[in-house]
């Protein structure tokens, strides 16, 4: 029996899957897609309950098939990360720390926030920052930050920071890419500003 027979098979009743095999393997699965489960049931002999379960297993194929995945802009410049992160820190009032998981051609993967509050070390501890990078199997890392004041120039605070995820990446084989500071209207870069290699 084709493989996708017996999937169909293994969503009846257990009552229904004797009968209905040789009547599944001689149609065709896209003509059975269309059914709607009056007429799998009429057809098939099917119970009102498997035909039904089976009717939505065709609907959840066809949706799965007509979604698409959202774009992942692709993150490499500071620029982008700025564009990417302005609107949700605008008017934020604590310093709010996200990162951004990379792919292999620094597609976001997903953003995070981590952590909230003034930045210390102990708040933006690096297992963290870099736990949904590791669950990931990202490529690499972005961190980025608000400051609410408006200046993005970085603290010392900031650049300590900094330089312990920028270690820890390298221990783990995530590098981090860059730090982005966010302030009002403008950014700066901490992977140009400490110039650390790629």
């Amino acid at each position: 029996m084709d493989l996708w027979a017996d999937w169909v098979a293994e969503l009846l009743d257990p009552a229904d899957r004797l009968a209905a095999r040789e009547r599944l393997r001689a149609h065709d699965l896209l003509e059975l897609s269309r059914l709607d489960a009056l007429e799998l049931e009429a057809e098939f002999g099917l119970t009102r309950a498997s035909a039904r379960r089976l009717h939505t297993a065709f609907s959840l194929g066809r949706a799965v098939g007509q979604s698409r995945r959202p774009v992942r802009p692709a993150l490499r410049s500071p620029r982008a990360v700025f564009e990417l992160l302005d609107p949700l820190a605008r008017g934020l009032e604590q310093e709010t720390f996200w990162s951004l998981t990379l792919d292999g051609k620094q597609r976001l993967q997903r953003l995070q926030p981590v952590s909230t509050g003034t930045l210390t070390a102990s708040l933006v501890h690096p297992r963290e920052v870099f736990r949904g990078a590791i669950r990931q199997a990202a490529a690499a890392l972005i961190v980025a930050h608000n400051h609410p004041s408006g200046d993005p120039e970085p603290s010392a605070e900031d650049l300590a920071v900094t330089e312990r995820l920028r270690q820890a990446g390298e221990v783990l084989g995530i590098p981090l890419q860059d730090h982005v500071i966010l302030g009002e209207g403008s950014f700066v870069s901490l992977r140009e500003r400490l110039r650390f290699s790629r």
